[in-house]
Parts: structure tokens; sequence; C-alpha cells
């Protein structure tokens, strides 16, 4: 779970509920996780010179932000100075300053600098900060004429009521507050409750099933606010579901199709794929008459890939989109909130969401200061079997295993949850070596990090902070592929067919420099909306000036490694754990870095996916009887794996979707501009149930509405 500690623009959320205009004020602000544990707090103190300090900590599973800010604010009620310092997440330096007089706005970080000509109101964005912020900027947009106000470096900003609530603190006072929905930052929504009036400031911020910031004393209001949240964001996710997906309501041929044969990593002749009811029904030859199809979609050539799976996700209602718009049809999740995902397993089956199909992995952890929040926490074994029931009962195949939990279980925890036909799989705990995970009966592991950790742990190595970045990424530069215990190490994986999930594309942060775009984001960067493609030179581990060749050999050796795994016989999956579907694309680059093909890199992303989620029978490859999962891709993936990028068109669910129409609700630039037409039989053609040739005849045929480009 690398990304589920709270990311700095959402962790710097929390932020002061204003209570007039006193000369200092000091007011607290407490994080609790869902069990209503303190994980940290924001203090805002208000000084009678106008001056606004905030200080933030905030940690989770042995990391976690700590910044201090101070500001000043304008007759606008946005910054005219700004500055930030502190440690992000992974420990990387903060350091970032911001000023406006009169027209003029600069700015200047630890990876970027600029300036800028304004002469209307506008809001800096900083790269790490408390979301005092933005609650400044909720209290501009309420006074701004049209509810917009620009953005520096680049935006607009915009925000949307949604709902009311009226809140009771543990004194017995009352208040009205709004949800409101933000637009114009990052690739989603983001929802805040805000007090109300002429100058509504944040008051809360609730993340259902992750944690929560209110004012001290506000905190039984949590509940009620997490249920209105959830309503809200439903509604619009239904929204947005009905007008991306496009029934394909009766036959359907996708005709003239190339299939990439995911068993034999070969494209094979053109061929026409007919789908009903969302499984393919058969694979003919191109050309074969086509009898009263309800729709054709005209592959025209390109190759389809079955869909692919990203097997390192956590999911949540608005991934769903970047997944689908990638061709990732099928998410493991690798930990959750139980009833966050259930609900949206519910809802993804209703096709109420925009979503892949996920596959839930349960997350088992152990208690101690380090504890990761999500899933089960367990004390022993009596409460390690109690969890592994619940997950078997709804259907989970696979366990993971988290850093804290307790060594002395978990032999016989594995073997319990192998009795409930479970796979089981995850991080090393704190105090073993990966060599006796697998000896404990692990099927698989997750990270490069916790692969790598096995050479250089002691029974003694705290492993659940940052030692288990910095460790691999201070030791591996050194360590001998060839040596005896590498390769008596390879040989145990590969004789027991461990898996290994290593998400290169999450750890290529062990080597980035602040101001350098992280090699798994250079692809797609320039395709992102400009907020989102500054954040990606923002580097997220500290590393020592001294030190910055050693952590990139480390890396590149990493990669190495995971192509000496493969070449060895070990099965190897592709997760991501990062952006959802465009770092997939890079997962596979990464993997022909380490010496796979093209065509073995897409295998690993369909086949071994299906094999390793125990979902062979239905997907992984397009052939009758399985779902129709498929992908539409332009160019050819098999040769060069950068083409996995040009994704077309995706059927997934019964549903066709088009990856521009999305990106153009995201403001994503598209690989493809224009997707291969869907045509639709007439209605005389139809009902007289007559042949319809495979090569053409498009006097019958008529173009529906889901072409696409009209961007609906």
């Amino acid at each position: 779970m690398l990304k589920r500690a709270l990311p700095l623009a959402l962790a710097a959320t929390f932020v002061l509920l204003a209570h007039g205009a006193h000369a200092a004020t000091t007011t607290t602000f407490l994080i609790l996780n869902e069990s209503n544990k303190q994980m940290g707090e924001q203090v805002v103190e208000r000084q009678d010179d106008g001056r606004t300090t905030v200080r933030f900590t905030y940690k989770n599973n042995g990391r976690g932000p700590e910044l201090t800010e101070q500001f000043r604010l304008g007759p606008d009620l946005l910054m005219t100075e700004y500055q930030v310092k502190g440690n992000s997440t992974f420990g990387a330096v903060v350091d970032e300053r911001f000023t406006r007089q009169g027209n003029l706005a600069e700015w200047t970080t630890t990876s970027d600098q600029g300036r800028a000509t304004v002469d209307a109101p506008a809001s800096y964005v900083p790269l790490n900060s408390s979301f005092e912020v933005v609650s400044n900027a909720i209290t501009a947009l309420a006074a701004s004429r049209d509810g917009k106000i620009a953005l520096l470096p680049t935006g607009t900003l915009s925000q949307t009521k949604l709902e009311t609530a009226e809140v009771t603190n543990a004194k017995g006072e009352k208040q009205t507050v709004q949800l409101l929905a933000l637009t114009g930052i990052g690739l989603s929504p983001s929802f805040y409750w805000a007090t109300t009036g002429d100058k509504p400031r944040l008051f809360a911020v609730v993340i259902p099933g992750f944690l929560s910031m209110l004012e001290q004393g506000w905190q039984d209001a949590i509940p009620d606010l997490a249920r209105r949240q959830k309503a809200a964001e439903a509604q619009m996710l239904t929204d947005v579901a009905a007008k991306l997906q496009h029934p394909l309501d009766g036959l359907t041929v996708v005709r003239n199709a190339r299939i990439f044969d995911s068993d034999k990593a070969t494209v094979g002749q053109p061929s026409d794929i007919y789908l009903l009811r969302g499984r393919i029904t058969a694979v003919m030859p191109a050309g074969s008459p086509t009898r009263a199809a309800n729709n054709v979609v005209d592959a025209g050539g390109r190759i389809v890939l079955p869909g692919l799976f990203d097997m390192h996700g956590h999911v949540d209602r608005w991934s769903g989109a970047l997944n689908i718009s990638t061709g990732v049809t099928s998410v493991r999740d690798m930990g959750n909130d139980n009833a966050q995902l259930q609900a949206m397993l519910d809802e993804t089956a209703a096709g109420k969401l925009l979503a892949p199909q996920v596959v839930p992995t349960g997350f088992l952890e152990g208690e101690s200061p380090y504890s990761a929040n999500g899933g089960f926490l367990v004390k022993d074994l009596e409460g390690a079997k109690n969890a592994i029931d619940w997950y078997a009962q709804r259907g989970y195949p696979q366990l993971k295993i988290y850093n804290s939990f307790p060594k002395d279980i978990l032999k016989d925890t594995v073997a319990y949850a192998h009795s409930r036909g479970m796979r089981v799989s995850g991080h090393v705990p704190a105090g073993l070596r990966a060599q006796q995970a697998l000896d404990a009966g692990y099927d698989e592991i997750q990270h490069i990090n916790q692969v790598m950790l096995n050479f250089f742990v002691k029974p003694d190595t705290e492993t659940r902070n940052l030692n288990r970045f910095v460790l691999p990424a201070e030791k591996v530069a050194d360590l001998d592929l060839n040596s005896k215990p590498v390769k008596d190490f390879l040989a145990q994986l590969a004789k027991k067919q461990i898996s290994i999930d290593p998400t290169l594309s999450a750890f290529a942060f062990l080597k980035q420099r602040d101001g350098d775009v992280n090699e798994p984001y250079a692809d797609f960067a320039d395709y992102m909306p400009p907020d989102v493609k500054r954040s990606f030179s923002v580097g997220t581990m500290k590393i020592p000036a001294d030190k910055e060749k050693r952590y990139e050999k480390s890396y590149a050796r990493m990669v190495d490694f995971v192509g000496v795994m493969y070449r060895a016989g070990v099965p190897i999956v592709a997760g991501t754990d990062d952006v959802p579907g465009f770092t997939l694309h890079s997962e596979l680059a990464l993997l022909v870095k380490a010496g796979l093909t093209p065509a073995q890199a897409l295998q690993v992303a369909t086949r071994n996916g299906a094999r390793y989620t125990r979902t062979s029978n239905d997907r992984g490859s397009i052939v009758a009887g399985k779902l129709a999962d498929l992908v539409l891709v332009d160019g050819d993936p098999t040769t060069d794996i950068r083409d996995v990028r040009k994704v077309s068109a995706v059927i997934t669910r019964g549903f066709i979707i088009y990856p521009n129409q999305i990106d153009a609700a995201l403001g994503i630039k598209s690989f493809v501009e224009t997707p291969p037409p869907v045509v639709q039989q007439s209605a005389l053609a139809a009902s007289s149930g007559q042949a319809v040739g495979g090569g053409g005849n498009d006097g019958a045929l008529q173009r529906i509405e889901g072409s696409a480009r009209k961007h609906d």
C-alpha cells in the first residue's frame, strides 16, 4: 500500500473553522482514522498582525508529512505572501515560497520556479500545503461573481454546493454546514464541508473509509457527514457512468480484429469477435457472414487485447475512469476499507459506477505504532481466523498480510487462509526476511523493495518506517546478482512458483530528484492537466546529494532483478500502486526494460493477471465463453510497448467506452483522438434476419450516437 499514505495535497485539507475577528486565536483540529484513533493534528494560529501560521503533522504506516506554513491575505481574500517548510510523506524536503505584489506573482519551490502577471484575483496552488489554502479559496469563491477563480500557475477553480447538514458539538452547540465539490485541481472533484454565510470556511474533510478531520469537539458529526457525502458522490458518479458507458444491447460483432493470443504471446490473423450480454460467444475468421447483429464495431485491423489487469490497486470511486480509459478492465485491490470496497463492488455490478471489475484482497495487519489503516487489525490467531472467515465468506480469493502482523502467528494464519481456499501474499512482517515468509507459506510477495530486503535485514531491523525504502536504495547497488544467496533465493521462488508483484513504477521515486519528471510519468506527463503535470516533478524522498548516483544504481539493479527472476521461471504480475491505469503502461515498459519482450510484458498483464487472481475461467484471453473484456489499440504494442497507451475503445460489462470521452471530462489530452466507429444494423435487416457480409455493406448500417467524437 505504497500510496495509501495521505497525499500532501490531501493531507493538508484540514483547516481552520474561523470564529470572527479575534486578535490572536489558536484552533486545533484532530485527524482521526475510522476507529477514531488520532493520527495527527493541525494547529492554526492567527496573529494580530494579520499573519497566519499553520502547523500540520500526520503519521500513518510509519510515515507522513510535517509542515509549517505562514501566509497573509490580500483584500481579495487570497494569499499575497506564502511560505511552507518541512518534510513530505516520504521525507523529501519541502521549501516553497509565493509572493504577489500588485500584478506580479512569483513562486519558488524545490522543483520549479515561475512568475506571472495577473490582473484579477488568483489563487496560488502550492505543491505541498495544509488545506488552509483551500479554506481561503472557498471563501474567495463564495465572494466571486461567477463562482470561479483563476489558479496559479494555471487553471480555474470552481465549486458546487451539493448538500447541507446541521451538526452539533460536544457542548450541544449547533451550526449548519455545506458540502462543496471543488473542481479544477487534480483528476477528480475534491469534497469539503464548509461553514455557511457570507464568508464560508472549511469545516471538515471526510474521506469515507480512511480518515476525517474536524475541529476538536465536533467529532460526533463524522458519521452523518460521511453518510451524506457518500450519497452525494454516488449520485455524481451514477451520472458520469450513464454518460460515458454506452450499452451494447443485443448481439455485437467486433469486425476485422487482430487478436493478441495471451497464451502464445503472438498476434493472430484478422478475426471477428461476437459478443452478447457481456460475454464472447464466438471468434471467427474476418469476413464470416454476420447474421442480424445489432451492433458492429469496425476494429479496422487494430490489435485487440484481452482486458488488462492491474494487480496492485487501492480502488476508490473516482479511479475507475482512469483505469477503464487505459484498458484496465480488472484490478486486484490490495487493501481497502472493507465497507467501502463492498459498496463499490455493489455499485459496479449495478452499472452505477464507471469502474473495472475488482478482485478483492483481504487486508490483515497487526497492532503497533506503525499500523496501517484499513482491513482488520488483529492481536492473536483467533482474531486472524475471524478476519479470514469474514473475507472467505464474501468470496475474497486472496489475503494480504502487512508490516506489523504478529510474526509468531504468521505460519498458522497462512495455513488457515489456505484451508479456506485463499492465496496469501503481502509485505514481509517486521523482523523477518522474505525467505522466512516463504517458509511460512506465502504464495506471493508485494513490492520489489520487500524482495530485496531479504538480503539486508536482520531480526532487529525496523522495516515499518522509511527504512524499508532507504535500506534498498542504499544497499542494492552493491548486490551481486550472481552470488550464491541470490541464486539460492531465486531457486526457491521458482521451485515454489512464488509470484512477485514488483510495482517497479511505484518505486522509481527512489531515484527521483526535485525538478525531474519521475520516469514512469514521463511518457504521459504532457497529456495531463497542467497542475497534475507539475506535481510529477516533485521529489518524493530525501536523497542525500552524495548518494544520488547510488540510489539511481540501486533502482536500476532492482529493475534488472525483475528480469533475472522472470528468466529464472519466477512468475511476475503487473501492478501499479500509483496513478491508476497510466502507470500500468509504465510498469509494462519497465518490464521490457528488465529484459522481457513487449509481447511477454503484455502476457504478464493479461494471462498472468487472470492466472494469479484465479479468474482464468473468464478472463485473460479472447476465447468463446469468457467475459467480453476487449481493448482496441492503435499501433502495435507487441513490437513497441509504448503503443499500449493508444487505447481507442474499451468493451467491458456489456458497454463500449471511449477513452477520448473520459479524457475530455478529466482535462486529459487523448492518445487517440478518433476511435473506431460503432454502427447499428438497420431495423429492416435486424428484423428480417438477413446476413450482413463481414467485409462491408455499409448501406445496411447507420452510425449511432456513441461515435465518441461528440464528447457528450
